[in-house]
């Protein structure tokens, strides 16, 4: 009975799933006209509050709708590059938000968590990049391996520099030889020069 079960659920899953990707212009517009109306509610909801409450409230608001229509694209159109899209979108989505909430603090605090926010939408843009590389098709394995280790050698670079960006801001808070020896470490933990 158990087995029964487990196969009729995969069964179902695998009958969604390729449902999924058999989707009508009709049905896109209408689920692009259903994405616009849950942004307008969501955006709705955010009336009642005040201050950078509701500017959080917004971002959040638009970054769910940019990261749906992203997935709608990727469903409507599936490939590498509509994949990437979609993760570029969280990326920027998470991002807004999180610098958005770091208006509610002030001096250094606001300015180590911007930093931070920002080393994050780095490292979620650089991700998406590498897997962008790996599901990229080539000529031969050599070629992708190669594509896949430059997308990676970037991809750690600009990563070490947002968080080199974002632990040199720590510092900020510090003064004297204190200063000096946190920015120090800060260069060798993130190999900057």
């Amino acid at each position: 009975m158990t087995f029964q079960r487990t196969l009729i659920a995969a069964c179902a899953a695998g009958l969604m799933a390729t449902t999924a990707f058999a989707m009508t212009p009709a049905e896109h517009k209408a689920a692009k006209e259903s994405i616009s109306a849950d942004y307008k509610m969501n955006k709705q909801k955010c009336d009642a509050l005040k201050a950078n409450a509701k500017d959080i409230c917004v971002k959040e608001a638009k970054g769910a709708q940019d990261v749906a229509k992203a997935e709608l694209e990727a469903q409507y159109k599936p490939s590498a590059k509509a994949s990437q899209k979609v993760a570029e979108a969280r990326a920027d989505a998470a991002y807004a938000v999180a610098k958005e909430k770091c208006d509610d603090l002030t001096g250094n605090a606001k300015d180590v968590c911007v930093k931070d926010a920002k080393a994050e939408h780095v490292k979620a843009k650089e991700n998406a990049k590498v897997a962008a590389a790996q599901a990229k098709p080539a000529d031969t394995a050599a070629e992708k391996a190669a594509n896949v280790a430059e997308a990676r050698k970037d991809a750690a670079a600009e990563k070490n520099e947002a968080n080199y960006k974002a632990a040199k801001e720590r510092c900020d808070a510090m003064s004297g030889d204190l200063k000096s020896k946190c920015v120090d470490d800060a260069k060798r933990m993130y190999g900057q020069n």
